[in-house]
């Protein structure tokens, strides 16, 4: 058996310590990666200090079936040296995080060559893939002309670059993509107006960063709803028991469906054992988009060590049983999240409480603004950017995107790849986006498999799929 993983991030990373707990012995593993941070992706590559692993670690293991591994690997002293008061715990770089995924990658393949597994890691770009004469083998064929042949594919190209909505591409004092943060934002003038296109976790990396060094001119985070992330709380060790994926699992072996009505009844469930109040919690969510966003952050702050379990329940929820439950959901019921996709990526995926201060005191002392109901961003003939929202207009000298591309959207160095694919009728591309496999050989880890919800894949999201994908593989 031949598994050729193309792509060489996080996904990957947990895909290959999965195989490697498994039994399965003289095997085949091709890595395909030409890009130059083997086994960190783009989100986990050598920046900036102030750009931080946005979780704390119990929910950043890379392995399925250990919570513990990434803290395990951490260890006491490192744990102590990047100890964040205000989480109660460690939070450290996420070039640091980087170190992690890489020393798992080669760990994983090491045990698997003790297995007697031929593994390789190929430096080019896996541009087409064909099926073999007799159909039951993919040929993978590189940008250098090499073709390889493979029984399993598994797909984990990871997400694109930021779209550019607004046109702006090739303007002078653009910044069409963010990172890595050390190198874009040296070349922003200290004194420069800044404006950060959008108001999400990339956005809050911008103007943290921004102030690290030591900026002084004025930012303004700039986007549509002007809804900034939900703050992370204190981890409370709470071990949910009803909104899990066995119990969404039986409800739809049991009714053949699941609904939205059907996982808000078992939050409700998991909350009134806690003796908490469901309706309570719910109904404090939707005016959360119209609170101004420097009080929403303190009163926010204010509790992270607040010992309820609600907004933990959910976040946690939203990365491990989301992804599953997504896919059972009927059409009606995505829409109605869909509606509110906004407010659901600021809760699901908070800001760390250090960045959160950091965010306040920039408030607090008028460096930083928020500018919501932006429609138009345009250059201007003088140099420079207009900004048009619902508070009128605002001149800056440069505008850096953090808008991210969509879950399921094909990055663009994979389009080649992917018409291919679909051409040689080994995948379809899904309705709402991604790719659904259609063939038992190919099979698609991460944000571009189709049918995804609009949440990005967190950590413990990839490395549920990616040992899921093992037990198939290692079958």
């Amino acid at each position: 058996m031949h598994i050729a993983i193309i792509g060489a991030g996080a996904a990957a990373v947990g895909l290959l310590d999965a195989l490697a707990a498994g039994e399965v012995e003289g095997a085949e593993v091709t890595v395909f990666e030409p890009g130059t941070n083997l086994w960190r992706g783009r989100a986990y590559g050598p920046d900036l200090d102030s750009v931080l692993v946005n979780a704390p670690p119990a929910i950043m293991s890379i392995r399925g079936s250990g919570s513990g591994h990434y803290a395990a690997w951490l260890g006491p002293e490192r744990a102590a040296d990047h100890l964040d008061e205000l989480l109660g715990q460690p939070l450290v770089p996420r070039a640091l995080y980087g170190e992690y995924l890489a020393e798992t990658a080669e760990t994983a393949l090491a045990r698997l060559r003790a297995r007697g597994w031929r593994t390789r890691v190929v430096t080019s770009r896996v541009i087409a893939a064909t099926r073999t004469g007799g159909g039951s083998r993919v040929v993978l064929r590189t940008a250098d002309g090499r073709e390889r042949l493979a029984d399993h594919v598994v797909v984990c190209v990871g997400v694109g670059t930021p779209q550019d909505h607004y046109g702006l591409g090739g303007a002078p004092g653009y910044v069409g993509d963010p990172y890595p943060l050390a190198d874009t934002l040296a070349g922003v003038p200290g004194e420069a107006g800044v404006a950060v296109i959008g108001s999400g976790l990339t956005a809050v990396d911008v103007v943290v960063s921004l102030a690290a060094r030591g900026h002084a001119g004025p930012i303004a985070l700039v986007s549509r709803s002007g809804l900034l992330p939900a703050v992370w709380q204190r981890p409370l060790g709470h071990q949910r028991r009803h909104l899990t994926i066995e119990r969404v699992e039986a409800l739809r072996r049991e009714r053949g469906t699941v609904t939205l009505d059907d996982l808000a009844g078992l939050l409700r469930a998991e909350l009134e054992e806690a003796g908490e109040d469901y309706a309570a919690f719910t109904g404090e969510l939707l005016p959360a988009q119209s609170e101004p966003p420097a009080e929403r952050l303190r009163r926010q702050l204010a509790a992270v060590g607040d010992p309820a379990i609600a907004r933990r329940v959910l976040q946690e929820a939203a990365h491990v049983v989301g992804p599953f439950a997504w896919r059972l959901l009927p059409e009606p019921d995505r829409e109605r999240l869909r509606r509110h996709a906004r407010l659901a990526t600021a809760v699901a995926s908070p800001m760390v409480p250090v960045n959160a201060a950091a965010l306040l005191r920039l408030f607090a002392s008028g460096q930083l603004s928020v500018l919501a109901g932006v429609g138009k961003i345009e250059a201007a003939t003088e140099g420079g950017f207009r900004v048009r929202g619902d508070g009128g207009d605002l001149r800056v000298d440069v505008a850096v995107n953090a808008v991210n591309a969509p879950p399921q959207a094909v990055p663009g160095a994979a389009e080649p790849l992917v018409t291919t694919l679909i051409e040689e009728g080994l995948a379809a591309l899904h309705p709402s986006g991604g790719l659904v496999p259609a063939d038992p050989s190919l099979h698609v880890l991460g944000d571009l498999a189709g049918g995804g919800s609009f949440i990005t894949s967190s950590i413990p999201g990839l490395a549920a799929q990616a040992a899921r994908l093992a037990g198939v593989l290692n079958g």
